[in-house]
């Protein structure tokens, strides 16, 4: 037979006793112990899925392209010190005539081995089989592609491959380590309905392309420990007379890059939000055990002289806290787990693994509930050491009552304007200042949580006005194969049912700054651009200079150079020339790396002649299918771009699994929000259940004992929703830097209709609060007060 010794029998008594309250708590960490399973979880979920993958199948560690560069070059590289393997091979993007899309489509064709696996960036096969040696017009397609448009193998794909159009007949679905998604070139985001990649016969791609015994693109892998940046010092000078764009490693590769920045993002996510929550769970236990203590002063006197000493009650009312914590981690745990099984599965329609495999983590677990017990404990031990070093003898006598002086209020001469309800409820706030302030904070959590909670789709929806309708205004945007002349701009022009065109100039660029340097590209644009335009943080149109760069914000925080400092810039066309370029201004942008530059200032630079990369169209609605037939007759044109549908995939993809999360952390903060409420309105009912029982009974009615409670609720509640709002907007800044990456930044930018929506749940919760406690001034027991000793 257990026994249960004295404290733990009070123990029990006081959790059941308090049972809402204790409930209410633990549900506050729970929801904040889930946010810390469900991503962490999911996180472990996606490195080990990369690092098998990438293990697996060979992913390379540098990559570069050249114009075209003989075979023998690879045998080159492949006899540098440190190169474990090299992969050359034919890449060329083509314009792809799809069954089911008016618009055209770009593909991109990889050449694989004639006779076997490649070495590097080998292919997994979801279904059908792979390339047979000799079989002419045979593909391998990417699965994102392939589910995009309901392909299978057996089906057809028509492209045009240098200036011909040419049939793939797709006899496999597979996946590369190089496309977890499917970028492409200078693309902020996916978008696997118009872009998709195949793999074909290196005989195949180098007959079309006149590549007999040549390679335009090379991956490489290195022995662990080899210099990477000296490695690609080596491989561009190897390849540079042979039109080289720079080696860069897979840092810079923009499937891994993406897929590490969300990463990033996911830990950060991880951390900071269920800190915020634990934060707030801890300080609702302060408060809870400041007050109980405060009601149990005889009761721990009592404890005293019968012998406990500190010890045994600070280990009793840490029990207390303990509980509570362990009750909501257990829960939270088995919440987070659920949760991160639904958001490892959106993740496996995301990103394209061979296998993505849900496991659950015992140490993620375990760490959830040691930072749940931990949070709890570090918020209570002040309370704790003010019960067990409070002398007997003067616990035994109830706290002194405050100072009982004329209120403000009063002493204005204002208080005929109050009913005696409300003076009363002025002269319990007026008088318990520091009481009252921890009321307001507590309330004031669950607004800044709900605010935090609700910002995301704000911000989603300012990324979405200002880089797709602000900054870019055009509806067709075209990049060409080769940087083409001028006259091409008057072509464009007479395409059926344009009637706007902006021309563009990209040219991709190595930067230093000091010991600092990173890949890019300069887009060159008009100074007076309509289409593609430089805009401001107020969504306004900035004037380029005259010359000289303008950095977007982060590139200008990755190279360290502020507004005025010059960098040096190679070019990596043609002669590849190097040149000292000042950074004239900087602009705030929520997607890549990018820098602009007056079209004509890129022109001189280049010692060029008019010349465009690629074009922004306005195009007459009515005339968009006629405008699309000829573009995909158009050998020139590398791919097209439609804004709208770029829009599309925006939202059904990275906008998508923001909105997911954001809706976990919504519900979470409701229920945190009628959490802290509850225990506001419970804690007051507890510490004036006498005072308001007294009243009962010198004549004071329901309603009236009713509204200074409840009055008093409401005042507090009323006074933490703005303190809450700023709150909120500083939680909110928070998780914006958690998410902000070289992918992709989350603006801070907070609407009225959240702070709105975050003060009407609050409000909500207050009076559903309000009701609870109501009901509980119906059975104040009367008899006790009037035995009660004072």
């Amino acid at each position: 037979m257990v026994m249960i010794s004295a404290l733990d029998r009070k123990l029990l008594r006081d959790l059941m006793q308090m049972k809402g309250q204790s409930l209410a708590i633990a549900l506050v960490m729970a929801c904040g112990v889930a946010t810390f399973v469900m991503s962490l979880m999911t996180l472990r979920s996606l490195r080990d899925s990369q690092a098998a993958y990438y293990t697996q199948y060979r992913f390379a560690d540098v990559f570069a392209q050249v114009k075209r560069a003989p075979i023998g070059v690879a045998d080159e590289i492949a006899d540098i010190p440190g190169v474990a393997a090299v992969q050359p091979r034919i890449v060329a993007d083509v314009t792809l005539d799809v069954a089911d899309m008016d618009e055209p489509a770009t593909g991109r064709l990889i050449s694989v081995p004639d006779a076997g696996r490649p070495l590097l960036n080998d292919l997994h096969l979801r279904r059908g089989r792979y390339l047979e040696s000799g079989r002419a017009g045979e593909a391998l397609v990417s699965e994102a592609f392939a589910l995009a448009h309901n392909l299978e193998p057996g089906d057809t794909v028509r492209a045009v491959i240098n200036g011909r159009l040419q049939t793939l007949r797709l006899v496999g679905v597979a996946l590369s380590p190089e496309y977890v998604l499917s970028l492409e070139g200078g693309a902020a985001l996916p978008d696997d309905r118009r872009f998709g990649v195949f793999w074909m016969a290196y005989e195949e791609l180098a007959a079309a392309f006149d590549m007999d015994g040549a390679f335009n693109d090379i991956a490489v892998s290195l022995v662990p420990g080899t210099s990477v940046p000296q490695m690609l010092r080596l491989i561009d000078r190897l390849t540079e007379r042979y039109g080289a764009v720079g080696a860069h490693d897979r840092e810079d590769q923009l499937s891994h890059r993406f897929l590490s920045d969300e990463i990033r993002g996911l830990r950060g996510i991880g951390l900071i939000v269920p800190m915020i929550f634990l934060g707030v769970a801890a300080f609702l236990l302060n408060v809870v055990m400041s007050r109980l203590i405060a009601t149990q002063r005889e009761q721990i006197a009592t404890l005293k002289a019968f012998g406990y000493g500190r010890l045994e009650i600070a280990i009793h009312y840490l029990k207390f806290v303990l509980v509570i914590s362990i009750v909501g981690a257990i829960l939270g745990t088995a919440v987070g787990i659920r949760l991160a099984q639904g958001l490892t599965a959106l993740y496996a329609q995301f990103y394209k693994f061979p296998s993505f495999v849900f496991s659950v983590r015992s140490e993620v677990a375990g760490a959830g509930l040691l930072v749940a017990a931990g949070a709890a404990v570090a918020g209570t031990l002040g309370s704790v050491r003010r019960a067990v070093i409070l002398p007997a003898a003067q616990a035994m006598r109830p706290e002194p009552p405050p100072n009982f002086r004329p209120t403000v209020v009063e002493r204005l001469g204002l208080a005929a304007l109050f009913t005696q309800p409300a003076r009363m409820v002025l002269r319990q706030l007026e008088r318990r200042p520091l009481k009252a302030a921890f009321s307001v904070l507590g309330i004031s959590m669950a607004v800044a949580i709900l605010v935090m909670g609700g910002f995301m789709n704000d911000a989603l929806d300012h990324m979405i006005d200002y880089g797709f309708y602000t900054q870019q205004r055009q509806d067709i945007s075209i990049a060409f194969r080769e940087p083409t002349s001028a006259a091409a701009i008057h072509e464009v022009a007479r395409l059926p049912g344009v009637s706007d065109v902006q021309p563009l100039r990209s040219v991709p660029v190595r930067l230093r700054s000091g010991h600092l340097h990173r890949r890019g590209v300069i887009t060159g644009i008009p100074r007076e651009a309509r289409l593609l335009r430089v805009i401001d943080e107020d969504m306004r149109a900035i004037d380029l200079p005259a010359w000289g760069l303008v950095f977007s914000d982060m590139l200008a925080k990755l190279m360290d150079v502020r507004v005025g400092q010059s960098v040096r810039v190679e070019l990596m066309e043609g002669e590849r020339r190097e040149f000292d370029v000042p950074v004239m201004a900087t602009v705030r942008e929520y997607a890549g790396t990018n820098m602009y530059m007056d079209i004509e200032a890129l022109h001189q630079l280049l010692q060029e002649d008019a010349t465009l990369s690629a074009a922004f169209l306005t195009v007459d609605a009515q005339a968009m299918p006629e405008l699309y037939s000829q573009l995909k007759r158009t050998p020139r044109v590398a791919s097209v771009s439609v804004k709208q549908t770029m829009v599309q995939s925006f939202m059904d993809t990275q906008a998508e699994n923001q909105r997911v999360m954001q809706r976990f952390n919504m519900a979470f903060a409701c229920i945190i929000a009628a959490g802290v409420v509850y225990n506001t309105a419970r804690i007051s009912l507890a510490e004036r259940g006498r005072e308001l029982a007294t009243l009962r009974v010198i004549g004071f009615t329901r309603t009236e004992i009713s509204a200074i409670l409840l009055g008093e609720l409401a005042v507090l509640t009323v006074l933490a929703i703005p303190v809450g709002m700023v709150l909120g907007y500083g939680f909110s800044a928070l998780v914006a830097m958690a998410f902000e990456s070289e992918s992709y930044r989350i603006p801070l930018v907070v609407g009225r209709r959240t702070f709105g929506l975050a003060a009407l749940v609050v409000i909500v919760a207050a009076f559903g609060s309000g009701l609870l406690v109501r009901r509980r001034l119906d059975h104040l027991d009367l008899v006790a007060v009037l035995k009660a000793k004072e």
